[in-house]
């Protein structure tokens, strides 16, 4: 065998090929390796994961340009080259805003790239264009390069399929390394940048396939006694309301205003004197203060801002619920308060199908949505992502003042939103100076924020609405991503390790209205408390038992915040990716005292998912037959 494949490696037809391969595979495998460790922040610890890094691409490739040449021989080779390198391209745009991977679910999402606008532009980067050269190297190569003018590099099928082949050895060696850094690595699917780290962005991709795959079947194979465990985890965690807090608002109108981006690190900081959010440092003497609130979103952004408060539900890790899961049966807090006579309403002045609002909201139970279409949106009123907040709010606030009552309405605001951009005389503070353009703008656009709001609840205090209205203000998730860090620990003068990275996601929560006591509140709570919160405070008994928040007034309540990555804050510890932090001092603490902690995030994220992937909220009429069932035969 061997001496027949060293006189195939002697004929010059073959030479010519195996190199042509060689060159093609090497040159976009050094591209993968400049993206992956130049571009991605995959925090390399050591050696072995240097060299993990450097050998994951292999196997991908081959998989890539296997299946290619199996298709469409060389033609398909050059196809699967320029479908590798725009894939790539992809990630490294989405990366630059998001710091994450793109997933199968969130392709689903392409009709939001529509209201990007300047987000895009502000990516994009001159030097990009540097990506792309080595695809006119591989034309080149592939079809002008002498040889192939003489036909004869010619792709046969059935190297494509040994190529496609041998990727199957190099992946399994890839992951068996991997495992040396990380065990268990699969299943660790929410951590998106350990898996590009250790089996590459291409494969990451790859089995992320695999995993739409299993969601796609977890509702097909669904059935009622996966709400068992689900019932039977959180009857172990419920807690009683503050019952001092029991209707204290019952039969008042909710306002819930969602503050764009907006994180708490900015309340009560000052930017070269200057108090970036004046208005608010003052409103939130007012009422209810949440100083230790976090955001627990990911992919989905603001649309998993809004899942969480309406369902006190976990958003998916993958992609937005708001696209993948709209056709859910959902027993959410507009369809429970709509019961009880209220009618449901939000807002937001951007396209209805943006996230796929349109159809969700009809799930959810909103009787209306107003969107950019009920707004008086005109240029000279728009800027950057579009109406400026102050419009938005004043327009809001007058479609209030006719609504019937009690009513329970969601308005979401759009100007402090990426790339932060204003128009010059609606600057009320010069710009930062930390080595972040975007950190620089985003102090301007969220004192712009803290102006517009002042208009809407000085207005808001002088209309009838006041003295029946609970007016609650949260901000919906971070502005500044960790590719920030470095400007942050300009602006605050301190290093932003794992746990002060973590504690800037906190955003701000306010709560106002009659029997609310002013009152700053350091327990730890997160968006999924905010329905048990709510519905205590208006005197609603929820009779939807699947919920896995709890009411951010109560006495006894338990103290803890997961993040849809795993990650977790209590009232003694933060646990970042497997390290674990006292959360006073921020010390790094040694031993097994967060291991509880990830153990308990782990097994509450997977029960949520199971919910939502399975849609098991069908079967909770049946699961409660069942159980009345149950009771009546122990009572015969």
């Amino acid at each position: 065998m061997f001496s027949k494949f060293r006189k195939k490696m002697n004929d010059p037809a073959f030479k010519k090929k195996f190199w042509i391969y060689t060159a093609v595979m090497a040159i976009f495998w050094a591209k993968m390796s400049i993206v992956q460790g130049g571009i991605f922040t995959l925090d390399i610890e050591n050696a072995n994961e240097a060299a993990i890094l450097a050998f994951n691409p292999i196997s991908s490739i081959f998989l890539l340009f296997g299946v290619g040449i199996l298709l469409a021989g060389r033609k398909g080779l050059l196809a699967s080259y320029i479908l590798g390198s725009v894939l790539l391209y992809v990630n490294v745009l989405f990366y630059r805003e998001y710091h994450d991977f793109l997933t199968i679910p969130m392709l689903g999402q392409a009709a939001n790239l529509a209201g990007l606008g300047g987000s895009i532009t502000k990516i994009l980067a001159v030097t990009d264009i540097f990506l792309f050269v080595d695809v006119f190297v591989a034309v080149f190569l592939l079809f002008y390069l002498k040889p192939a003018r003489l036909q004869s590099f010619v792709p046969k099928r059935k190297e494509g399929l040994i190529l496609a082949v041998i990727a199957i050895p190099l992946f399994l060696v890839n992951l068996g390394w991997a495992q040396t850094e990380r065990t268990e690595l699969l299943q660790r699917a929410f951590d998106r940048n350990m898996l590009v780290k250790y089996i590459g962005v291409l494969n990451f991709h790859a089995y992320d396939i695999v995993l739409q795959g299993q969601t796609e079947a977890k509702k097909t194979f669904a059935d009622s006694n996966e709400l068992v465990p689900v019932l039977n985890y959180l009857n172990e965690k419920e807690t009683e309301p503050n019952s001092e807090m029991t209707g204290v608002a019952e039969g008042k109108n909710v306002i819930l205003l969602s503050l764009e981006s907006t994180q708490t690190f900015v309340v009560d900081n000052t930017l070269n004197g200057e108090e970036l959010t004046p208005y608010f440092n003052d409103l939130k003497e007012e009422g209810a203060y949440f100083s230790n609130f976090y955001h627990q979103v990911k992919q989905g952004r603001t649309s998993d801002s809004e899942f969480l408060l309406d369902n006190s539900l976990y958003g998916l890790n993958r992609g937005a619920a708001f696209f993948t899961h709209s056709g859910n049966e959902y027993e959410a807090t507009p369809e429970v308060l709509g019961e009880k006579g209220y009618t449901s309403s939000t807002m937001h002045a951007n396209d209805e199908t943006f996230w796929n609002r349109n159809v969700m909201y009809e799930s959810l139970g909103y009787d209306e949505y107003y969107s950019k279409k009920d707004f008086d949106v005109t240029e000279e009123k728009s800027y950057g992502w579009g109406y400026l907040d102050e419009y938005f709010f004043s327009d809001a606030l007058e479609k209030m003042e006719q609504m019937e009552q009690p009513f329970y309405n969601k308005m979401i605001t759009l100007t402090n939103h990426h790339p932060f951009t204003l128009p010059e005389d609606k600057k009320f503070i010069k710009e930062g100076d930390t080595s972040s353009t975007t950190l620089n703008r985003y102090f301007q656009t969220i004192r712009y924020q803290d102006e517009a709001l002042k208009q809407f609840v000085e207005k808001f205090k002088k209309s009838d609405l006041y003295e029946d209205t609970i007016l609650v203000i949260y901000g919906d998730h971070f502005g500044i991503s960790e590719n920030h860090q470095q400007a942050m620990g300009e602006y605050l003068d301190k290093d932003i390790n794992a746990y002060e990275q973590f504690q800037l996601q906190r955003v701000p929560l306010l709560m106002i209205g009659e029997g609310i006591e002013p009152k700053e509140h350091d327990t730890v709570g997160g968006q999924i408390d905010l329905r048990p919160t709510i519905m205590n405070l208006l005197g609603v008994e929820d009779e939807n038992p699947i919920q896995f928040g709890q009411d951010l007034f109560s006495k006894d309540r338990r103290e803890m915040m997961i993040t849809r990555d795993g990650d977790f804050a209590n009232e003694e510890y933060v646990g970042v990716k497997g390290s674990c932090f006292d959360r006073e001092t921020g010390e790094k603490v040694e031993g097994e005292a967060c291991a509880s902690g990830f153990k308990e995030a782990e097994e509450e994220l997977a029960l949520s998912d199971s919910v939502v992937y399975g849609d098991l909220l069908r079967y909770l009429d049946q699961t409660e037959l069942i159980e009345e069932k149950d009771s009546s035969e122990q009572q015969e």
